[in-house]
C-alpha cells in the first residue's frame, strides 16, 4: 500500500506524537543535546497543554524506556491508586450502583502522570552521559499554556460534545475549557490556559514536591472533598510511580514487549501470540480472512484479559501461562476460519489517549502512553490550577465479585499500554496508539502490516484500520470497518457472523497511532496518523 504522507528517515533522533506542537517540542530537546527519556518528559507535559481534552498532569501514564548504555528494557507505572477512603460501601451508602463516570466521586484515584515525569528524568540523569536542566523541559508547555496555542478542530469538537451534559457555568472546568471553545475561539484561534501556566512553573520549580505534598496537593484535595471526593493529603504523599518488568512473546523473528497488569498489555501480546501460531504470509491483508483472524485473536485475548487484570497487589494472574506459546497454539485452534466467535461482554468504547515514541541517536527509546481516561476525564477542574482530574477510577466495579472490584489503596485495570518490537535484542518498531479497548487492535494491525507485509511504516499507519467493540450509547459491539474496507470484503464478514458498522474513512474512532522502526543501520523510520493533529519528525 502506498502511504499518502511520506514516511520521515532521519539518521539521528526521530520523534512521532499526535500533536505537531509537542512533536516539535522532542525535536528540540534532542537538537539541544537531550536523550529519549529528556525529550519524553518534554514532549508529555506539552501535550497535557495542547491536547488537553486527552490528557494532563491530572491523570496517569505508563512508559516503556530502553536504556542503550544499560542495554536494558525497563516498564514504568505511573498510574495512581485509590483512595484509602474509596470503597464499594462509601458509594453504596451514597446511593450509587456504579462509579459516576464524572465529577469529584469519579476522580477517585491519585493522578500518578507527573510522578512518572519526574521518575523518568531521574533515570535519565543517573544512568546516561545525557543531562539537562529539570525546568527546561517544561518551557515549551509553560509558553504555550501562557501565552496560548491554535487551536484544532479536534479540541472544539470535543468541547461541543460537552454541551450535551449538563454542565454548571460558573465551574472552572466548564469556564476554561468548554465555554470559549463554544462561544468564541474557532479553529486556528489561540486558546489560553493560564491557571495550568501557572501550575507548570511551579512545577519546574519544584519537581512536582507542591503537587503530591504541598499546595497544588491542598487545592486539589480541598476541592475534591467539598464535592463528596474521597482523596486526602495522605493519598497524594503515599503515592509513587513503580519500576516493573516488561512482559513479551515472541513475534516472528522479533520479541514484543509491553507492561504487565494493571495494564492491557497482556492482551496486546496474547494477540501476537496467537498469530504468531499462523501462517499469514498465505493471506493477503486486503482480504476478509486477515480481519477476521485478528478480530477473532482479540475476542480470546480480551476473554482472558477481562478474568484476570486487575492490580496485582490483589490477584495473580497466571501470566507466563497466558503468553507461553502452547497456549497461543490453544488460542489459534478455536478460531474458525468461517464462523465469528459469540462474545458478549460489551466493550468500553471510550479512551481519550495520547500515545508518543521517541528515539535518539545514541539508541535509547520511549514509547510512551498518557490520558486522563474519557475525554475531558472527570470533567473537574480545582480551583487556580488548571488541572483536569482523570476519571479512570469510574472504571472500577462496585461488584463485590468482580476481577477489577473498587477496593482502597489499588490501581484500577488501565487500557493504556505502550509496545516495542526487538529485533536482535534491540528496539526495531516503537509503537502505540491512542483508542481504550482499540489499542491492542491496532498495535497487531501495525505489527501484521510492517512485519509481516512489509509496508512501510506510514503505510502501515495509514492503511485501513478496524475496531471491534461498542459505539458510544450503543447496547452491544459491533465490527466498525473504515469505508475504504471494500463492500466484498464487508459482505464476507457479514457472511462469518460479524455485526457490521461502516465508517468514514480516517475515522479517529480507530484511534491515532504513530510508529518508529530502527533499521540495521540505525536510520529511524518514523510516522505518524493522519487521524490526529500529529507529526513525525527527524534530523
Amino acid at each position: 500500500m502506498k502511504a499518502n504522507r511520506s514516511t520521515t528517515i532521519a539518521r539521528n533522533g526521530a520523534v512521532t506524537s499526535p500533536h505537531y506542537l509537542a512533536s516539535q517540542t522532542g525535536m528540540k530537546i534532542l537538537q539541544n543535546g537531550g536523550n529519549a527519556m529528556h525529550a519524553a518528559v518534554a514532549i508529555a507535559a506539552t501535550l497535557g497543554v495542547v491536547y488537553p481534552h486527552m490528557n494532563g498532569i491530572g491523570g496517569d501514564n505508563f512508559w516503556l524506556i530502553y536504556n542503550a548504555e544499560e542495554r536494558r528494557l525497563k516498564g514504568l507505572n505511573a498510574s495512581g491508586k485509590a483512595g484509602h477512603f474509596a470503597s464499594r460501601e462509601t458509594y453504596r451508602q451514597l446511593g450509587y450502583q456504579r462509579i459516576p463516570e464524572r465529577g469529584y466521586l469519579a476522580a477517585n484515584t491519585v493522578p500518578g502522570a507527573l510522578s512518572g515525569w519526574v521518575e523518568a528524568y531521574e533515570y535519565a540523569e543517573a544512568s546516561t552521559n545525557q543531562s539537562m536542566e529539570w525546568s527546561d523541559l517544561l518551557v515549551d508547555a509553560i509558553d504555550y499554556a501562557n501565552n496560548g496555542f491554535p487551536v484544532t478542530n479536534s479540541q472544539i469538537k470535543m468541547a461541543v460534545q460537552f454541551l450535551e451534559e449538563d454542565r454548571q457555568e460558573d465551574d472552572p472546568f466548564y469556564q476554561i475549557y468548554v465555554k470559549p471553545l463554544v462561544d468564541q475561539i474557532k479553529h486556528g484561534d489561540l486558546f489560553y490556559q493560564k491557571d495550568l501556566a501557572n501550575t507548570l512553573q511551579q512545577i519546574a520549580k519544584d519537581k512536582g514536591y507542591s503537587f503530591y505534598h504541598g499546595d497544588l496537593a491542598t487545592k486539589m484535595v480541598r476541592a475534591s472533598q467539598m464535592e463528596q471526593g474521597l482523596l486526602t493529603m495522605e493519598d497524594f504523599a503515599s503515592h509513587r510511580a513503580d519500576w516493573v518488568e516488561p512482559l513479551s512473546v515472541e513475534y516472528r523473528d522479533c520479541r514484543a514487549y509491553n507492561l504487565p497488569p494493571n495494564t492491557q498489555g497482556i492482551a496486546s501480546l496474547s494477540i501476537l501470540n496467537i498469530l504468531n501460531q499462523i501462517d499469514l504470509s498465505t493471506i493477503d491483508d486486503q482480504e476478509a480472512a486477515y480481519y477476521h483472524i485478528i478480530v477473532e485473536a482479540t475476542k480470546l485475548a480480551f476473554r482472558d484479559r477481562d478474568k484476570w487484570v486487575t492490580d496485582p497487589a490483589f490477584t495473580n494472574p497466571p501470566v507466563k501461562s497466558l503468553l507461553s506459546a502452547e497456549y497461543g497454539k490453544e488460542l489459534a485452534g478455536r478460531i474458525s476460519s468461517e464462523k465469528s466467535l459469540l462474545f458478549e461482554k460489551n466493550l468500553d468504547p471510550r479512551g481519550d489517549t495520547v500515545w508518543f515514541g521517541v528515539v535518539d541517536q545514541w539508541g535509547n527509546a520511549v514509547s510512551m502512553i498518557q490520558s486522563i481516561y474519557h475525554e475531558y476525564g472527570a470533567a473537574v477542574v480545582p480551583e487556580d490550577t488548571g488541572i483536569i482530574l482523570q476519571n479512570r477510577g469510574s472504571f472500577f466495579s462496585l461488584d463485590q465479585h468482580a476481577i477489577n472490584r473498587l477496593e482502597p489503596n489499588k490501581r484500577t485495570f488501565h487500557t493504556l499500554n505502550p509496545a516495542m518490537l526487538f529485533k536482535n535484542d534491540k528496539p526495531y518498531l516503537v509503537y502505540g496508539t491512542m483508542g481504550g479497548e482499540g489499542q491492542p487492535q491496532t498495535q497487531a494491525a501495525l505489527v501484521t502490516r510492517v512485519i509481516d507485509y512489509d509496508y512501510s511504516v506510514q503505510a502501515a499507519i495509514e492503511a485501513p484500520r478496524w475496531l471491534f467493540g461498542r459505539t458510544w450509547g450503543a447496547s452491544s459491539n459491533s465490527l466498525k470497518l473504515e469505508n475504504r474496507i471494500t463492500e466484498n470484503i464487508r459482505k464476507e464478514l457479514f457472511d462469518s457472523g460479524h455485526d457490521i458498522e461502516v465508517v468514514e474513512a480516517y475515522s479517529d474512532l480507530m484511534g491515532h497511532a504513530g510508529a518508529i522502526k530502527i533499521n540495521e543501520n540505525n536510520v529511524k523510520h518514523a510516522g505518524s496518523d493522519p487521524r490526529s493533529d500529529g507529526l513525525a519528525l527527524g534530523y
